[in-house]
């Protein structure tokens, strides 16, 4: 993969403006960091939830006829424009109830981070972030509910991101998942599209890691200073991430083989993350989906 160009937001006198970008600016930006098998991905993943309600439909269909009991799984399937609405309102809701909102007055840093990875992959409008209690988990992850897109960050990887720490890595996190909402990934209806598809082996997994790529190109473009120390805190955790060779964990993805890596990598939703940081070190080709990476030539 080329090396990502630095998108520069419009800037007036208070900083980044998300509202007022160039015309095609977010088009411009989606198609620039999107995984290049992405889309095929996609594609794939909804034929296949096609495959999956056409079979579940027949089988409900076939069950009222011959007034017998249906598929519970078929059912399921058929439910999920119903099931994907109220998960993600349930998720919403959980997160304004018990999760620290993250506004000008409350972690103002992350919240001016937040408004710089708008700006950068142009939203015109500010996702809500919260911070929630980690109780020890590394994560984060984007999503969405009616016209609502939110963000919310464990407080363990959020600790990251304090002056005496490391700002660019949070910085990149949050780039990121704001990545997911630009390149449409918490879409309802993308969802709804590939929710069929979940039971297929490496099918849904592999769109998955595509999105992960995509995302974490966003992250790059905006701090690629901040990539590093983010692998290493995803590799090691918040108090051991200054110890971690992050070149050494990203030359691992070319000596590391057997069938059972390739088998983890394939059943994961994320790319392996010594996969994921060379990835991340490597901006001549795109991250590899199902292959591992080839030594630098």
């Amino acid at each position: 993969m080329a090396e990502q160009t630095q998108y520069a937001p419009p800037v007036g006198p208070t900083g980044p403006m998300p509202p007022m970008f160039p015309p095609g600016y977010r088009k411009r930006v989606r198609t620039h960091l999107r995984h290049p098998l992405e889309n095929l991905c996609l594609v794939l993943v909804l034929l296949g939830s096609v495959l999956v309600w056409t079979f579940a439909g027949y089988e409900v269909a076939s069950a009222i006829v011959e007034r017998r009991q249906p598929d519970p799984y078929a059912i399921f399937f058929l439910a999920a424009p119903v099931i994907v609405y109220f998960a993600r309102g349930q998720l919403y809701a959980q997160l304004r109830l018990s999760g620290v909102k993250i506004t000008p007055t409350q972690y103002p840093q992350a919240h001016q981070m937040l408004v710089e990875a708008a700006a950068h992959h142009g939203l015109p409008k500010l996702p809500d972030a919260y911070v929630v209690l980690g109780n020890g988990m590394i994560n984060a992850a984007a999503s969405g509910h009616g016209f609502r897109k939110f963000v919310f960050v464990y407080s363990d990887l959020f600790e990251i991101g304090g002056e005496a720490r490391n700002p660019d890595a949070l910085r990149f996190i949050i780039g990121h998942e704001v990545g997911h909402i630009a390149a449409g990934h918490t879409s309802y209806w993308r969802l709804l599209g590939i929710s069929g598809a979940s039971w297929i082996p490496f099918l849904g997994s592999t769109l998955s890691r595509s999105q992960e790529y995509t995302a974490d190109n966003f992250g790059y473009a905006m701090v690629p200073q901040g990539s590093a120390a983010a692998m290493a805190t995803l590799a090691a955790g918040k108090y051991l991430n200054r110890t971690v060779d992050v070149n050494a964990l990203a030359d691992r993805a070319t000596t590391e083989t057997g069938f059972f890596v390739w088998w983890v990598n394939a059943l994961a939703s994320h790319p392996v993350l010594v996969w994921r940081s060379h990835a991340l070190r490597d901006r001549r080709r795109p991250g590899r989906l199902l292959w591992r990476p080839k030594a630098r030539g």
